[in-house]
């Protein structure tokens, strides 16, 4: 069985300098929320990647539910940052790296 993952990629947008406490505190609820809801499989901030503030890594039934949830994010929803979505084919030893 085919397995799939959402990778959400936070792109720093013109305001994400003026991001304050409060906004992050809306952002760690959010994933706090998305966690309890078994619907993040990882996320984190990235670092030596220029424009990118992090990611989260869906693991949603469909494409179009892990854009719906791209889009409540905080951070996009309030205009400080933009994202892009790609979907990822889980490669590991359940499925012999799809050899």
């Amino acid at each position: 069985m085919e397995k799939l993952l959402y990778v959400m990629m936070i792109k720093r947008g013109r305001a994400y300098n003026k991001v304050t406490k409060a906004v992050i505190e809306r952002h760690v609820e959010n994933l706090r929320k998305l966690d309890a809801e078994e619907k993040i499989e990882l996320c984190g901030p990235l670092t030596g990647c220029p424009g990118v503030a992090g990611i989260v890594i869906f693991k949603t039934q469909s494409y179009e539910e892990a854009e719906a949830l791209c889009r409540l994010e905080p951070l996009v929803a309030e205009g400080y940052a933009t994202y892009t979505l790609a979907t990822l084919q889980v490669a590991d030893k359940e499925n012999n790296y799809l050899l």
